[in-house]
């Protein structure tokens, strides 16, 4: 079995705090008639107000994303006049538009933010850490090296991860509450905290070869 050679441990790590780039807004929207597809953004009357809406606020018409519909009835049977419930995903690219965006979504009797999923630059991060913590590994490994009077051969070992440490609590909308009449049971309150940052964690450990002490 081959031995192992001389070495040292040296372990840094990188940590950078990054914001969101971009974010998903799911919506769920409540609707009187039943359309399927992509047809229900243009035919589906409730849909169709809302969507106008956001591409009249200047959200890309591209960016507004049919993901499911989900039909309702109070028989257990489809019948004529059974309703859908269509779930939505509006792209911002903008951010600075979050807050109109919101507006205009409570503002819609039948919408509901169900949430806001933020959007990162993270390989980007990671790359940018890991080279970091590489560098901060080389730069201890010489000093180490000197203190021992001992020179570094190479690297015999290198282990990396990174991990995410999210914001502390997920965006939670109030519930826009419907009344059985389609009006709404309680304003919508827009004092909400809006968190769309994370901290980036590289960690690196390096086995250092060296020569003999």
């Amino acid at each position: 079995m081959e031995s192992k050679p001389d070495t040292i441990k040296i372990s840094t790590m990188h940590k950078e705090e990054i914001l969101a780039s971009h974010a998903d807004l799911i919506v769920t929207v409540k609707g009187s008639s039943i359309v399927g597809g992509n047809e229900a953004l243009k035919k589906a009357r409730e849909v169709s107000q809302l969507v106008e809406e956001l591409t009249g606020f200047g959200v890309p018409a591209g960016n507004v994303h049919l993901q499911g519909v989900r039909v309702e009835t109070s028989s257990g049977a489809l019948l004529k006049s059974s309703s859908a419930s269509y779930r939505l995903r509006v792209r911002c690219d903008d951010l600075d538009q979050i807050a109109g965006l919101l507006d205009i979504i409570t503002s819609q009797k039948n919408a509901a933010l169900e949430r806001i999923d933020w959007k990162y630059p993270e390989e980007e991060a990671r790359e940018r850490g890991l080279e970091s913590a590489l560098m901060k590994a080389g730069s201890k490994a010489d000093k180490v090296a000197a203190a021992l009077g001992v020179k570094l051969l190479g690297v015999y070992d290198l282990i990396e991860n990174s991990f995410d440490e999210d914001a502390p609590a997920m965006f939670q909308p109030q519930a826009r509450m419907m009344k059985s009449g389609g009006a709404p049971a309680v304003e919508p309150n827009l004092g909400m905290d809006i968190q769309h940052g994370k901290t980036i964690h590289v960690n690196v450990d390096i086995w250092y070869r060296i020569s003999a002490f």
